[in-house]
């Protein structure tokens, strides 16, 4: 069964580089794991970004949580001081 996150990220302001940095390096692993970028959206300051995603399971998004690219990518997430906060959602009829 297919599930689909939002994931918002809030960002201190001067460290968008360093989460950009971070999103080039995983953003690549998504499709590797059958992901589906939906949407990828940025505030006008540059200070929250949100992605709507999704996977073919929940298996599928436990494979890419445990990548170890994405792991090893994780000292890039932490330096751009982003608090994430990860929502599963689901459509309304």
């Amino acid at each position: 069964m297919a599930v689909t996150y939002l994931m918002l990220a809030r960002l201190p302001e001067g460290r968008l580089g360093a989460f950009d940095a971070y999103e080039s390096a995983v953003l690549p692993l998504l499709a590797e794991h059958g992901e589906r970028l939906e949407r990828r959206l940025r505030a006008l300051d540059d200070r929250v970004e949100a992605h709507l995603v999704s996977f073919p399971s929940d298996e599928d998004f436990a494979a890419y949580r445990a990548d170890p690219r994405r792991s090893a990518a994780a000292p890039l997430l932490e330096s751009s001081g982003a608090a994430i906060e990860l929502l599963a959602m689901c459509d309304v009829q």
